[in-house]
C-alpha cells in the first residue's frame, strides 16, 4: 500500500480504492469492446449457420456437374436470392435488408468455405453500390426495389480488350445526341462476367477527351437495361476459360441510353464506380478467406486419417508446417478484411485497405490451396475430391479483379508516396 494511502483516513482510502475499481472496470469494458471486433457475435454465428444450411443442398456433385457442362448455377443463385442474401446491402427503404458489408463478407466467406462458388452471384451484392451511393433518388426508387426483388444486376462493364486495368484509357464512347435525347454508345467490354445472366449492366464509358490526355473527368457511368438490347445493339460472346466462370466479350453498337440512366454527373463515373470496386475487392477477399478455410479443413482431416509407413501423415512436419503457415496467413488476411469492411460501412476512405485485403486474402488462399494439394498428393487431381476444382477457382484471384502487381504499385505510390513506376 502506498504511503499516500497509509496517511489518509479510512474513508479517503475507500474512496480512492473505489475510483481505482471504477477505472479498472472502464478499462475492462473498453478492452472488451475492442475484443468484440475479433470474436464472432451471435448475429454472425446465425448468418454462418444459415448459409451453411443453404449450401448443404448444393454438394460437390452439383458443382462438378456444372463444371463439366460449363453451366450456370441457376438453382444456387435463386436460393441465395430467396434467402435475401443478394439484396442484403440494399437499404431497407428500397426493399433490401440494409445489412453491413461485413455481414455480406461473412455470407460469401461461408459460401466458399462450404465448397460452393459465390462468384456466380457476388456482383449482385456489390455492383448496385454505385446506385445506392451515387444515384439520384428517382433512380433509387425505380431500380433498387426491382433489384431487391430479383432483377439481375450482375454485369460490370469496365475492362476492355486493349486497356486491361488501365481504366482511364478505355475506348467505349457515349456520345450525347441532342436530336434523340440519348447517349449513343459504341465499343467493347471484355471479362464481363454473368452478362448472359443479367438484366442490367453497370457500364463505364468515355464521354469526353481532355486535350489528348486521359483523366477521370473523361468517364461517366450508366445503368444499361439489356433486356431488349441483346442481339440488337448488344452482342454477347462467351469466353471459354479454365474455370466455370460464365464470362464474356460484349460488343456494343449504337446503343441508345437515356439521360435518366446516367448515374451521377457527367465526368464523375470513375469516382462513382470506385464504390462498387472497393466493395468488390473486400467481398472477393472474404471469398478467398472461405476458400482457404475449405482447403485447410480438407487437408487437416485428410492428414489426420491418411496412414503411410504405419503413421498418420499429419505427424510429419513437412505436412504440418505448410498448413500451419497457411492458417496464420489466413487469420492475418481476415483482420484486414474486417478493417476494410468497417471503414466501408462507416463511409470512410478504404481504397488501400480494400486492395490490401484482396491481395493478402488471395495470397493466403493460394498458399492454402498449394498446401492442400501437397497433402492429398495424387488424390488432389481426382475430381471426386473437389480439390482441383477449387484449386482452379481460387487461382483466378491472383489476377482478378485486379492483379497483385497492380495492388503493390498502388500501395507504393498512393500509400508510401513513392514515384509512379509507369
Amino acid at each position: 500500500m502506498s504511503s499516500f494511502l497509509k496517511s489518509c483516513p479510512s474513508v479517503m482510502r475507500a474512496a480512492h480504492c473505489g475510483r481505482l475499481k471504477l477505472r479498472n472496470r472502464q478499462k475492462i469494458l473498453r478492452y472488451s469492446s475492442h475484443a468484440s471486433a475479433f470474436t464472432a457475435s451471435d448475429h454472425e454465428k446465425e448468418i454462418r449457420d444459415s448459409v451453411r444450411g443453404l449450401c448443404s443442398n448444393f454438394p460437390g456433385e452439383y458443382w462438378r456437374d456444372l463444371d463439366k457442362k460449363a453451366k450456370y448455377p441457376y438453382e444456387f443463385v435463386d436460393a441465395l436470392q430467396q434467402a435475401g442474401y443478394l439484396s442484403m446491402l440494399i437499404p431497407m427503404e428500397y426493399g433490401g435488408s440494409g445489412s453491413s458489408l461485413l455481414d455480406a463478407a461473412v455470407v460469401l466467406e461461408e459460401v466458399q468455405a462450404s465448397g460452393c462458388n459465390g462468384s456466380a452471384a457476388h456482383a449482385q451484392m456489390y455492383t448496385m453500390g454505385t446506385i445506392v451511393r451515387h444515384g439520384s433518388e428517382e433512380q433509387k426508387q425505380l431500380w433498387l426495389p426491382q433489384i431487391a426483388a430479383g432483377l439481375k444486376l450482375q454485369a460490370f462493364g469496365v475492362s476492355e480488350p486493349d486497356n486491361g486495368t488501365d481504366t482511364l484509357r478505355l475506348q467505349t464512347k457515349a456520345v450525347w445526341d441532342e436530336a434523340s435525347g440519348n447517349y449513343i454508345v459504341n465499343g467493347q467490354k471484355i471479362w464481363t462476367s454473368r452478362a448472359k445472366q443479367s438484366d442490367l449492366m453497370l457500364l463505364l464509358a468515355r464521354t469526353a477527351t481532355s486535350q489528348g490526355k486521359h483523366t477521370q473527368k473523361d468517364l461517366s457511368v450508366f445503368l444499361v437495361d439489356m433486356r431488349d438490347e441483346v442481339d440488337r445493339t448488344i452482342t454477347i460472346q462467351s469466353i471459354d476459360t479454365m474455370i466455370n466462370h460464365n464470362t464474356n466479350h460484349v460488343f456494343i453498337e449504337n446503343l441508345k441510353v437515356p439521360l435518366s440512366m446516367r448515374i451521377g454527373d457527367e465526368g464523375e463515373g470513375f469516382k462513382s464506380i470506385l464504390t462498387s470496386m472497393n466493395a468488390e475487392r473486400i467481398l472477393i477477399a472474404s471469398e478467398c478467406i472461405g476458400d482457404g478455410r475449405y482447403f485447410l479443413d480438407k487437408a487437416v482431416d485428410y492428414a489426420k486419417s491418411r496412414v503411410v509407413f504405419n503413421r498418420e501423415i499429419g505427424k510429419n512436419q513437412g505436412i504440418q508446417f505448410p498448413l500451419a503457415k497457411a492458417y496464420a496467413s489466413l487469420e492475418a488476411a481476415k483482420l484486414m478484411v474486417t478493417k476494410a469492411s468497417h471503414l466501408y460501412d462507416a463511409g470512410l476512405p478504404c481504397g488501400p485497405e480494400a486492395n490490401m485485403a484482396k491481395m493478402l486474402a488471395a495470397d493466403a488462399s493460394w498458399e492454402a490451396a498449394n498446401a492442400c494439394f501437397q497433402t492429398f498428393g495424387g488424390y488432389s487431381f481426382a475430381r471426386d475430391y473437389n480439390i482441383e476444382r477449387k484449386f482452379r477457382e481460387t487461382r483466378l484471384y491472383q489476377i482478378a479483379p485486379i492483379s497483385t502487381n497492380l495492388i503493390l504499385s498502388f500501395i507504393a505510390e498512393k500509400v508510401l508516396g513513392l514515384p509512379r513506376s509507369f
